[in-house]
């Protein structure tokens, strides 16, 4: 059977189902419990809608001054930058790109012109609103709230305007996890095709690249970086240290009740035989490049000092994987033999890998994954998650060939 005829019939069997749960809802005030031809996501989706949107509606409301919300984004940089990637591949195909933010709101859209004037008759356009409750199930709303690439397919839509369509949507991702919005790639039904989910997957992969990219400003105050690196910056201006003056202030941070004299000479130094009045030099010169901010006689932080590991930890102890890792960027200093470092370290890469690997979400496989190359274990957790279209199943099958053969 063709492609044609298969969406034809698709769509034919969708809309008897969509009739029957429409005239049910609107009779009954309910809607059936099961269904022998909708996706379950999709009919959890009607349940959900169907108490605030009537199929019947024919244009999404809207909201004024889009333009303040747009300049406010996140997400206009990236999308800004690859706009004409984006609309090159919607005109290519004769599709309609639309990017929206977490709200639902649509920020964004380019693509075919025709497209757009029938997309802008619903109000599928910046300023309208595309959420569960104002605009029922439809591809960008179901990607808010499932948080996952979806498709969403003629009558799946639970508005009767949009049964024409075909919508294939994902979530966009800042760098800590958080949901910025959706990429989603619309046209005319009979133009479905599995690649499309391809495309939207390497755009929204794209877009969340140029985020974790782009360089905040310097941060004021202190700062220090010892993941995959060692370095200390005040005010965004570099402090130089030692390495042994980096480990001291790492093991600082990472234990905020500190140490006593005896307890922070054997965590730098371990059995090694090392005078006190080493130790004490160290922690002198560190208190000059800090401010003073290390107390004398337990040896603590006493002023704010932000640092990567400490962030990564908080992010481990409270069960954010997306949070760790993000601020994953290597092992706590790497090439370290200091034994308090060393214990931080293999606690840190353990508490990360054990989430990632827990995880079901393939993106955190795929960005750890990034940073640990030889772990066999991480890239073939990311191939069983990923779906077998995904176009970022190359990239994750190259790190785990190198990983086998190394």
């Amino acid at each position: 059977m063709t492609l044609s005829r298969t969406l034809t019939r698709q769509r034919a069997e969708l809309e008897k189902e969509w009739t029957r749960w429409a005239s049910t809802a609107g009779s009954r005030g309910r809607v059936p419990t099961e269904s022998s031809v909708l996706r379950d996501d999709v009919a959890r989706s009607w349940q959900r809608s169907l108490h605030t949107v009537d199929p019947a509606r024919t244009v999404a409301p809207g909201l004024d001054r889009i333009e303040d919300r747009w300049a406010a984004s996140p997400l206009r940089g990236p999308v800004t930058e690859l706009a004409g990637q984006m609309r090159s591949i919607a005109e290519d195909a004769k599709y309609l790109a639309v990017v929206s933010d977490a709200a639902g709101t649509v920020l964004w859209s380019g693509g075919d012109r025709r497209l757009r004037r029938q997309a802008e008759d619903v109000n599928f356009a910046p300023g309208g609103c595309w959420d569960e409750s104002h605009m029922g199930t439809n591809g960008l709303s179901l990607a808010l709230h499932d948080d996952r690439p979806v498709t969403v397919f003629s009558a799946e839509h639970l508005v009767a305007a949009l049964h024409g369509w075909v919508c294939y949507s994902a979530p966009i991702h800042a760098p800590d996890g958080r949901q910025l919005g959706v990429l989603d790639l619309s046209s005319v039904w009979s133009r479905s095709h599995p690649m499309a989910m391809a495309s939207v997957r390497s755009v929204v992969t794209a877009v969340e690249t140029v985020l974790r990219t782009s360089a905040p400003p310097p941060a004021a105050g202190v700062r220090l970086e010892c993941l995959g690196t060692a370095r200390l910056s005040r005010d965004g201006r570099p402090v130089p240290l030692p390495p042994r003056q980096l480990e001291i202030l790492a093991l600082l941070a990472l234990e905020p009740e500190g140490y006593t004299p005896e307890q922070l000479h054997a965590a730098v130094y371990g059995d090694r035989p090392v005078s006190t009045s080493t130790l004490k030099a160290d922690v002198s010169h560190l208190r000059r490049a800090t401010g003073g901010e290390i107390a004398n006689r337990h040896y603590t932080l006493t002023g704010p000092l932000s640092c990567d590991a400490v962030d990564l930890l908080a992010a481990i102890t409270a069960g954010d994987t997306s949070g760790a890792v993000w601020q994953y960027r290597g092992p706590l200093l790497p090439g370290s033999d200091t034994p308090g470092v060393v214990e931080w370290r293999d606690y840190l890469d353990v508490g990360i890998r054990t989430a990632v690997l827990a995880s079901d979400r393939p993106e955190h496989a795929i960005a750890f994954g990034e940073r640990a190359a030889g772990d066999i274990a991480v890239h073939e957790h990311a191939l069983r998650l990923l779906p077998a279209d995904d176009v970022r199943r190359a990239v994750v099958t190259a790190r785990l060939h190198n990983a086998l053969h190394d």
